[in-house]
């Protein structure tokens, strides 16, 4: 890629927090494009997604991270750990993401989890949400106190508040370089990955509280003609109850399930596509090794 570097600055942001601050809002929010699935339930991030803002002086390449918290046991749980904080390793600068007035263990354990010298930014989530805002500076001047920030920057992934204020605090913070993708570039996952993203999250959203963590998809097939997708795909459960309940009586369930994914795809790919979904179980795939290297976990 030809570039003149100059002033212009290009590097890697990890985005992370306690589950449910709304890092995967706020990656597609500063996107401009649903790429990061979202629900209100706790691990719906189980992959590292990669989501590139290019501005004229400035390449941002967001890491939205799963969240880190310790509800479920497991092997399953201890790797989307592991890649959580895999993340805070590699990057060049740190968003640590709090939802407003709200700064816990979970979120005091994950700031101490960042090597020494790494910059981190403080993104201070869902200001929108906050009844009385005189509250709002008495918390970031607490927060100032725990940890030299380089910036604190109230935002509102929801809405989009101060989203050019938070890439402004980034910025200088980046390496001088050209940029590492091209400038319509805007993730390094395929279609495939998305497509199958997309199926899950309408598991996570539809179905019980308990059910979609039991959950997984895989893509088996993925044809793509022109404006045509052909995709086949599996939902996989733990065990043969959860399959009935994911097909549903009549295998509504399924099909509403299928129907709000394959539309989510279509407007994403901006093209037709067919969708044919199964559900197969394998028992214990949670704490399977291999099952999980198969799927991408490991």
């Amino acid at each position: 890629m030809n570039q003149d570097v100059g002033d212009h600055r290009a590097g890697t942001v990890a985005l992370v927090g306690r589950p449910n601050v709304g890092k995967s809002t706020l990656l597609n929010r500063l996107v401009g494009q649903k790429l990061s699935i979202t629900s209100a339930r706790p691990q719906t991030t189980r992959y590292r997604i990669v989501g590139i803002v290019t501005e004229p002086k400035a390449q941002f390449v967001f890491i939205d991270t799963p969240g880190l918290q310790s509800r479920y046991a497991g092997r399953l749980n201890r790797a989307l750990n592991r890649a959580a904080f895999k993340a805070l390793e590699s990057v060049d600068v740190v968003v640590l993401v709090l939802e407003a007035l709200r700064f816990g263990a979970e979120d005091r354990a994950i700031l101490a989890r960042v090597p020494p010298g790494r910059t981190v930014v403080l993104a201070i989530n869902k200001v929108d949400t906050i009844g009385d805002k005189g509250e709002l500076l008495p918390f970031i001047d607490r927060l100032s106190r725990l940890h030299p920030f380089a910036a604190i920057v109230p935002v509102s992934a929801r809405t989009g508040r101060q989203l050019p204020e938070l890439l402004a605090a980034i910025a200088p913070h980046l390496p001088a370089g050209a940029s590492l993708y091209a400038p319509d570039d805007l993730t390094d996952r395929s279609e495939r990955f998305l497509a199958a993203e997309f199926l899950r999250e309408k598991l996570i959203r539809l179905l019980g509280e308990e059910l979609p963590y039991a959950t997984a998809v895989e893509v088996e097939r993925f044809e793509a003609a022109g404006r045509l997708r052909r995709i086949g795909a599996s939902i996989i459960v733990d065990r043969p109850g959860q399959k009935a309940i994911v097909i549903g009586q009549r295998g509504e369930k399924l099909k509403m399930i299928a129907t709000q994914a394959r539309e989510d795809m279509e407007k994403l790919f901006g093209s037709r596509v067919y969708l044919e979904v199964w559900v197969r179980v394998r028992p214990g795939w949670m704490d399977d090794a291999r099952a999980l290297r198969h799927l991408g976990y490991e």
